[in-house]
């Protein structure tokens, strides 16, 4: 029994001989920093059943656990809120009974398995910012549900089919004269992504010779020869010729190749790859299926549809009235497919910009109306846009901030603030290199992390790589004030001394209430789908553990038993902020 539950416990059986009343629950939550205590029972809720003055009632509990709970110390109450004391040994006893924090608040994996959907890239084009978000959301959530006990799959599904990639393909084709990643030096997804943005001003030119011969707006851009070259590409490809599926082959290729090295360089990797030019006639024997159980109804023009208006919702299109599917369709299919290929999966978790909430919502709701019995533990991780302060971006005129662009320029910023503050003079060039790229991609992967991810985020690179502050290098930065100190202990503190008697100062009992907190955070933050959750709870672990380093002597004490502790403290605190920033992908230097 946990002490939470054996004070829920104990205030029920307090009120039941006190006042010969039951309550059916009890009001806990951490004691209000402003107030002492470590726990507090909110009287109020208790009204309802038993009669009298809140700060009496407070009063009469508190004396009652103080003499039977023993981890009670004492109490004050503060008009209806009984603010409960534990005692030192409490903590005392906490923090010896564990012997590993580097695995501490970490679940045994049992149970269903849960895919986590992320990335998803189109092969027209490198990653941006806003897929840096996606993966890093995606990644650190399949990591945080490990974490919380889950077994995880990491997927995504690669849009590598469709008009976009045939603009870019009949663009190389018209443009390129046989340009490739060797002979350019280009990685592939970036030579492919030019290609998109040449289509793109190609087509435009034409628009505007259209309309200067006459032509509307809308009768430009239909009589186009461009876009009506790439649709011919497209029918070529889905009818399997040759010529046209060995230069889809070719390109996507070399994007996939770019894309590797791009989520290298991030930090990020997956278990399985769903690609879109295999899955896109999928879900069509879902919908007959689905015809006959009454979900889906035809119209007379013969398209399906499924009636989501009691729901809602509204009607919404799954297969077109010449029998071809539509995205849903797909997307029906693809996730039934997936539960196939992996049967023990029991849920899904879809990556994916919050542009798309309406598609989601309805697509959950016509698996759990087709009756699958996973499709009630579906859920859309929507994340808001990334914004520079220079504007909005946009792939096809080539205005987008490419993501190997912004892990370069992360790690120049954190090179230019680095030798700024001079400390690692004394490191090798390779050293050197190593952190800059560390401190630099903490930066970016901290920042966008630490905000929920239904905000929109305005993403500053300087302000991100500061060392004061709820930032990544600042986290970093007391890590490797840790290890320094933990070298130095090496030959001046004692392992062999009994630290079950230790008389604790104020902050080490504060540092310890948080190292308390992480278990029960790791299962938040997975409930919640909310990386947020464990970047915040680090930064309140490093502003303690800094507050605790500049008060209390840790190596600088006399007393050896002290000593000792301080240091185990310190190492334990290491070790969390080591385990929290793996779940953000984050790694943490040695020294900096």
């Amino acid at each position: 029994m946990t002490l939470q539950q054996t004070l829920e416990t104990q205030i029920k059986t307090a009120v039941e001989k006190l006042y010969g009343a039951k309550l059916e629950s009890v009001e806990l939550q951490p004691t209000r920093k402003d107030f002492e205590g470590d726990i507090t029972a909110v009287v109020f809720p208790m009204l309802r059943v038993v009669k009298g003055n809140p700060a009496q009632i407070g009063e009469a509990i508190g004396n009652y656990l103080v003499e039977n709970v023993k981890e009670v110390e004492k109490f004050n109450v503060v008009q209806g809120f009984l603010n409960i004391v534990l005692s030192d040994s409490y903590y005392l006893n906490f923090f010896n009974s564990i012997e590993d924090f580097s695995s501490f608040g970490k679940g045994e994996q049992k149970g269903e398995a849960m895919m986590v959907e992320y990335s998803s890239p189109n092969t027209n084009k490198p990653l941006h910012l806003g897929h840096v978000r996606n993966v890093l959301l995606g990644y650190s959530v399949a990591e945080i549900e490990k974490a919380a006990g889950k077994k995880v799959y990491k997927t995504q599904i690669i849009n590598d089919r469709g008009i976009h990639i045939c603009k870019s393909m009949l663009a190389w084709e018209k443009f390129g004269n046989g340009e490739t990643p060797e002979v350019t030096d280009l990685k592939g997804d970036k030579l492919v992504g030019n290609y998109y943005v040449k289509f793109d001003k190609e087509y435009k030119k034409q628009i505007e010779a259209l309309k200067e011969a006459g032509k509307t707006e809308e009768e430009a851009k239909v009589q186009a020869s461009l876009i009506n070259e790439a649709q011919e590409m497209l029918r070529k490809w889905e009818a399997g010729d040759e010529e046209t599926v060995a230069l889809w082959n070719k390109m996507n290729g070399w994007v996939y190749s770019g894309f590797e090295e791009t989520y290298k360089a991030i930090g990020v990797d997956f278990d399985f790859y769903y690609y879109e030019s295999d899955t896109y006639l999928l879900g069509k024997d879902i919908i007959e299926e689905g015809i006959k159980k009454d979900v889906f109804f035809m119209k007379d023009d013969g398209s399906v549809w499924c009636d989501l208006t009691e729901d809602g919702l509204d009607e919404k299109l799954v297969l077109r009235s010449d029998g071809t599917a539509v995205y849903m369709t797909q997307d029906i299919g693809t996730a039934v497919q997936r539960v196939k290929d992996h049967p023990d999966v029991g849920g899904m978790i879809y990556t994916v910009g919050n542009e798309q909430d309406y598609h989601f919502k309805v697509l959950f709701l016509i698996l759990k109306k087709l009756g699958y019995s996973w499709a009630e533990n579906l859920f859309h991780l929507s994340y808001g846009m990334v914004d520079l302060p220079s504007g909005k971006m946009k792939s096809r005129e080539g205005t987008v901030v490419d993501a190997d662009d912004l892990i370069a320029q992360m790690t120049e910023t954190a090179r230019t603030i680095s030798e700024e503050l001079g400390k690692i003079d004394d490191f090798s060039k390779e050293e050197k290199e190593a952190l800059y790229r560390m401190i630099g991609l903490g930066a970016l992967k901290y920042y966008i992390l630490k905000v929920d991810p239904k905000k929109r985020i305005l993403f500053n690179p300087e302000e991100s790589v500061d060392f004061q502050g709820n930032t990544g290098p600042f986290i970093q930065y007391t890590y490797a004030r840790i290890q320094s100190i933990l070298r130095k202990a090496e030959e001046k503190v004692s392992t062999a001394l009994n630290l079950t008697s230790v008389e604790m100062h104020p902050k080490e009992k504060e540092l310890i209430k948080i190292i308390q907190q992480f278990p029960e955070t790791i299962q938040l933050a997975a409930e919640n789908y909310s990386p947020a959750l464990i970047a915040n709870y680090t930064y309140d672990l490093v502003k303690e553990f800094n507050s605790f380093y500049q008060n209390v002597p840790i190596l600088a004490t006399d007393n050896e038993t002290e000593k000792a502790f301080r240091v185990k403290l310190s190492k334990a605190v290491g070790e969390i902020i080591k385990s929290a920033f793996s779940l953000l992908g984050i790694d943490v230097p040695e020294r900096m």
